[in-house]
């Protein structure tokens, strides 16, 4: 008996955190050549003195989805986005079953984001103007319970903003 309950609730949990991810938006469009989505924030950032904030993951990635959705809802974080940055969701998925040009694809994006994956998804890349990378930030580190914590996540968008960095 104990073992079906156990059972029948971790069915429920499961199908629970399945729905939770389906609900928050895609952002992420792989359709999209994420060098040449990088290259034409950078120069919209420079011609307007933003930085670039890559935010690399996927629509496979819950963590990815939950960030996406957290820093919208919340005007204040959204507000100094705007302000500050070109912000982009940039595709990745390692996956072989992708084709042989995505694989490649996915391999010269993580060099040319100093192979910012190994830090896990999402994971934020901050670009000068010149699109060179000034700064990884590892999003786990922003993370609190099942979702992340608006002081830690405000703090780092303010402390890479242009302002901050060239002063």
């Amino acid at each position: 008996m104990v073992r079906k309950l156990v059972i029948a609730l971790s069915v429920v949990l499961l199908s629970q955190a399945v729905c939770a991810q389906t609900k928050l938006k895609k952002v992420y469009d792989s359709k999209i050549n994420p060098l040449e989505q990088i290259d034409n924030a950078v120069v919209k950032a420079k011609s307007e003195g933003k930085f670039v904030i890559c935010q690399v993951g996927g629509n496979w990635c819950p963590w990815c989805l939950k960030f996406a959705d957290f820093i919208s809802n919340d005007t204040t974080i959204s507000n100094v986005i705007a302000a500050n940055f070109e912000y982009i969701h940039v595709n990745y998925s390692p996956r072989k079953s992708q084709g042989a040009e995505k694989l490649e694809q996915g391999k010269a994006l993580m060099k040319r984001l100093n192979n910012a994956g190994r830090f896990g998804f999402p994971v934020l890349v901050v670009l000068d103007g010149e699109g060179k990378v000034i700064h990884i930030q590892d999003s786990g580190l922003l993370e609190e319970g099942e979702s992340y914590n608006q002081k830690k996540v405000m703090d780092f968008f303010k402390g890479w903003t242009p302002k901050a960095v060239n002063n």
